[in-house]
């Protein structure tokens, strides 16, 4: 059984519906036994980083997360689920992270210059829609993507690793930023390949993989 955590953010029957039609027996739970009890844990939302820490914590359900964490099982996070990893964000004002990795989750500058002719001379944020990812460490979930891959993206903030050896993939929005990781059981990710077809249906296929 996958369990994917509800803490009340976000929507996650389209992570859900994407798991079952991959043959996955998958359950969206708040409940601390399922995560477990369950072979795998995905972490999905979008939201604020401090209404997400704190819905996990009145839930009861941080602890059971690090624990599995700790105890290697294959955890996968999306957009949110990646960057509450991080000690911190400074979404409206500092907040604590689950601490897994070392860095903090920043906002993208006002003033990033848009490239070509188009109306407006600045990129817009939040960065939302289609974009490519350069391959820069050879992540199991990443089996099978090729380099420049496109994945759909939804999003203002974004993780800054401390140590960049934990980067699996970067995205250029105005300025190049990790937009996915990996270190050992924890694969995380800042797009959603639960809406990006046929590409983000192999990351969900081989996180599966790595539960069996």
């Amino acid at each position: 059984m996958i369990a994917i955590v509800d803490y009340g953010m976000g929507n996650l029957r389209s992570v859900w519906k994407a798991l079952r039609y991959l043959g996955a027996q998958v359950r969206l739970t708040q409940s601390p036994s399922d995560i477990r009890e369950a072979r795998g844990i995905v972490l999905p939302g979008v939201g604020a980083f401090r209404d997400c820490m704190a819905n996990l914590e009145r839930l009861g359900l941080l602890d059971p997360i690090m624990e599995a964490i700790r105890a290697g099982k294959p955890y996968l996070g999306i957009c949110l689920g990646l960057q509450v990893l991080f000690e911190e964000s400074e979404e409206f004002g500092t907040t604590r992270g689950m601490g897994v990795l070392q860095g903090r989750v920043v906002r993208f500058p006002p003033d990033m210059p848009a490239q070509g002719k188009g109306p407006r001379p600045f990129l817009t944020v939040p960065h939302m829609g289609w974009n490519s990812i350069r391959l820069v460490k050879q992540a199991p979930h990443l089996e099978g993507i090729p380099q420049e891959a496109y994945f759909y993206f939804v999003h203002s903030y974004f993780g800054v690793p401390r140590d960049f050896s934990v980067a699996a993939t970067t995205t250029n929005y105005g300025m190049d930023f990790v937009s996915s990781i990996w270190k050992e059981n924890v694969f995380a990710c800042q797009f959603h390949p639960e809406k990006s077809q046929a590409a983000g249906l192999k990351i969900l296929k081989n996180f599966l993989g790595l539960c069996s």
